[in-house]
């Protein structure tokens, strides 16, 4: 299984309401057509975590793909008010707020 961990800013108090956002993306089929197998949100102190699971990694080729489809670029949209880059100045993509795993464990 491929991970990947977003960091971003969330506004104070809106994670119900980016719960609900993802709750509606994530009964569609655009979780099965990224390849996304799991998704959990997180936030800590003004601090929003985005966990995505995948079967394999596949170089983003699949996100990349879906991300002209107008639900995710809805999405995207309905997000900004809650969810903020969390360095405004280098952020381009979601690929600038990707955390580098530098150690993983697993049970064998």
């Amino acid at each position: 299984m491929h991970s990947t961990l977003i960091v971003a800013k969330m506004a104070v108090s809106s994670a119900d309401k980016v719960s609900a956002l993802f709750a509606d993306f994530d009964k569609t089929d655009m979780p099965d057509r990224m390849g996304t197998r799991r998704r959990q949100l997180f936030e800590f102190n003004g601090l929003y975590f985005h966990l995505q699971d995948f079967d394999e990694d596949n170089g983003g080729a699949l996100i990349e793909e879906a991300k002209t489809d107008p639900r995710f670029v809805r999405i995207s949209e309905d997000l900004k008010p809650y969810i903020a880059p969390y360095d405004p100045e280098t952020w381009r993509s979601p690929k600038d707020a990707m955390a580098h795993r530098f150690y993983a464990w697993s049970a064998e």
